[in-house]
């Protein structure tokens, strides 16, 4: 009897370990496609809506550092972009927290991209707010240099 007992709380302790991850997961919503952007430098877009995450074939949820395919809904007037072109965008900033290694959490009080080129560099001279320091391992060192503070 206690044989069973055993083996039937075993498979209770699997199954709430599985939901556990499962809650885990479904809380990871970032940015995804319809997702409506700040942009956080001086291109000449103000809005940006995300079509696509690129990097990956089915993966749902964008997170800092990640590039998107993304829509300008709003621009600045006589700037060198315009309202409904498709660019591509790097996120900087996300309202849901990034945990680092070292325990320490960050979060934004915004969602915010900067709009890049083909080669990864950034089409404004000026990046506006704090920006993680992650994106340095991930090779936007222009961004980061052309940003005011790095977290």
């Amino acid at each position: 009897m206690k044989k069973i007992t055993s083996l039937f709380f075993f498979e209770q302790t699997i199954f709430l370990f599985s939901l556990c991850i499962e809650i885990t997961d479904s809380k990871k919503a970032m940015i995804q496609s319809q997702t409506h952007l700040s942009v956080a430098d001086n291109s000449g877009a103000r809005e940006l809506m995300c079509i696509r995450i690129i990097g990956t074939n089915n993966r749902r949820y964008g997170r800092i550092g990640d590039v998107i395919v993304a829509v300008i809904k709003e621009a600045v007037p006589n700037s060198p972009l315009e309202k409904s072109e498709v660019i591509r965008a790097v996120i900087v900033r996300t309202c849901k927290e990034l945990k680092r290694d070292n325990g320490m959490i960050i979060r934004y009080d915004d969602n915010a991209a900067v709009v890049i080129d083909q080669d990864g560099n950034p089409k404004g001279t000026r990046i506006f707010g704090a920006i993680t320091r992650e994106l340095r391992q991930l090779n936007f060192t222009k961004i980061v240099s052309l940003a005011p503070e790095v977290l």
